[in-house]
């Protein structure tokens, strides 16, 4: 019954995600008038690698939290890749049964906490206390409960939030200079950061390409991000929508009442994949991700003054 649950599941992800970003409701709309399919390349997530203690004992926040996800909804590592100068690692995820049942792979990355100075890692830590642990049981006893697909899968939903509590403006702020991602984790937690639309399986003579989406898009008044990234040799070409603005939730410094601030979510990202040669002769589709590319598009929610 796993692969059900995971469609069903990245189907509820979708349905809350298009509802927030209408630039993906804009790509869904174009797409489907011209008769073709909304495919979906990959789901990424955000994450960050930090341990704090929970009544399971120590929990790291990062990859090994929502890869465990991943592997009790049937998934398996298949990548990783390393961010430097931004402190970032990130890992993909293919399903076995991705071709026949249409399933997106995964990127997961995760901010790499104690390499940031001290007093910021500090308030990170100190934020991110205060997370609920009824949203950290065990995966793999929820999938084993005999209920039906849709309840299973809208329990599972309920870890793509932010598991701690709205953290205060002025840690928002100043976590924000060093570090835009993970500014965006604290208010956003797991929440779906973007999916991609698939150009290769958008099956449509009027959008062929990632360069005649990506325009098409930019017509009907969808702000993109001013470059394709990556070229047919490297396998890879990716663009984005810019990442839509939205009121969220955090502390007020003095009075410690919920206040309302604008802050970027989520962009739109679109997709189209080549055949590389794996050996003479050879050529097979480029399924792996570009970590130049990866780069670039972990910028688009960085906030505009």
């Amino acid at each position: 019954m796993k692969p059900e649950i995971t469609l069903h599941l990245w189907k509820l992800l979708w349905q809350a995600y298009s509802t927030r970003v209408n630039h993906a409701r804009t790509y869904q709309q174009m797409i489907t008038a011209a008769g073709g399919n909304v495919a979906n390349d990959h789901i990424a997530f955000r994450s960050l690698r930090l341990f704090v203690d929970s009544p399971q004992g120590r929990l790291n926040l990062g990859i090994d939290y929502l890869g465990q996800i991943a592997e009790a909804l049937g998934y398996l590592a298949a990548g990783e890749y390393t961010f430097a100068q931004t402190h970032l690692y990130a890992r993909h995820y293919h399903h076995p049964q991705e071709e026949e049942l249409n399933l997106p792979k995964l990127f997961i990355s995760e901010l790499i906490v104690d390499e940031l100075p001290s007093n910021i890692a500090q308030i990170i830590s100190q934020t991110v206390s205060s997370i609920q642990y009824k949203l950290t049981s065990p995966v793999n006893s929820l999938l084993e409960k005999e209920e039906n697909i849709e309840t299973i899968a809208k329990q599972l939903q309920k870890i793509f939030t932010r598991p701690w509590l709205p953290p205060r403006r002025s840690i928002v702020e100043e976590v924000n200079q060093v570090t835009q991602y993970g500014a965006w984790v604290l208010l956003h937690g797991y929440a779906v950061n973007h999916f991609t639309g698939y150009v290769n399986g958008q099956n449509t003579p009027e959008y062929p390409d990632i360069d005649t989406t990506a325009s098409s898009l930019a017509k009907l008044g969808v702000p993109m991000k001013a470059e394709i990234e990556g070229n047919v040799a490297s396998g890879l070409r990716q663009t984005a929508t810019q990442a839509i603005t939205e009121m969220v939730t955090v502390l007020d410094d003095n009075s410690g009442a919920e206040i309302q601030i604008p802050w970027t979510y989520a962009y739109y990202e679109i997709a189209q994949r080549y055949p590389v040669e794996v050996e003479p002769g050879k050529q097979v589709l480029f399924d792996a991700f570009l970590g130049s590319n990866a780069q670039q598009l972990f910028e688009m929610t960085r906030l505009s003054k």
